[in-house]
């Protein structure tokens, strides 16, 4: 957190016209993770099916946004009611509270049995297993991170049953390599923020002084969409 940056052209990317900066600022990490996510690792395409994890904090919002441009069918997974009243605002066709419902038996029934296309999980700890179990054939589970704590270890079983992939995603590195994609990506998320398709949720505003206090809301995951800090 500081006053000032350097950084080489290539890791900026322009401000959207009618696009305020605060929004701007927490687009650029949580978006263009779930761009390179949905688009270059998962490939997600019309009418598929997607279930989001930790559906309502940064990244997981974002996901349920994006894969609603990408014209999938969304289920928003959180849990809390009102975590899921957001995801709904925000684009999510179905929702699973999964403090109060079975994650593998809700996603059966709202995809008829069939599982859901793609699995987004920023999450890991205890859901991994589950949601993985619930996937469809041929699906692609995408391990973006572990919001959860816990680093879960799945049966290699399950990949093999289900025709299914384990999709690694290193949005850091990918930007690393290839600038030229990174870029072409968070163009295309820049077109959707200025037309309104996106609309990301700052849902928090900090001053610098008071940092601590935001990174404790990040902490104790008491944060709907992002929260910005101004110096």
């Amino acid at each position: 957190m500081a006053e000032k940056v350097f950084e080489p052209a290539s890791k900026v990317m322009s401000l959207p016209e009618g696009v305020d900066l605060d929004v701007e600022a927490g687009l650029k990490l949580a978006f263009g993770k779930v761009m390179h996510a949905m688009v270059d690792r998962a490939t997600v395409r019309e009418y598929e099916t997607l279930v989001v994890l930790g559906a309502v904090a940064g990244v997981g919002l974002a996901a349920v946004m994006i894969g609603r441009a990408l014209g999938a069918r969304v289920v928003a997974a959180a849990s809390t009611p009102e975590k899921l009243d957001v995801t709904r605002a925000h684009g999510a066709h179905d929702t699973i509270d999964y403090a109060r419902e079975d994650l593998r038996e809700r996603v059966k029934a709202l995809t008829g049995g069939r599982g859901p296309d793609v699995i987004f999980d920023p999450v890991g700890g205890s859901l991994a297993e589950p949601a993985f179990r619930s996937i469809g054939w041929g699906g692609r589970y995408l391990v973006v991170g572990f919001a959860g704590g816990d680093i879960p270890a799945l049966p290699l079983n399950l990949p093999l049953l289900k025709g299914a992939s384990l999709v690694g995603v290193f949005w850091g590195e990918f930007a690393r390599r290839d600038p030229a994609a990174n870029a072409r990506n968070l163009t295309r998320l820049a077109g959707w923020v200025a037309d309104g398709t996106v609309r990301p949720l700052v849902s928090a505003r900090y001053a610098l002084a008071d940092t601590p206090a935001a990174l404790t809301a990040l902490l104790e995951r008491r944060v709907t969409g992002k929260v910005i800090v101004t110096p």
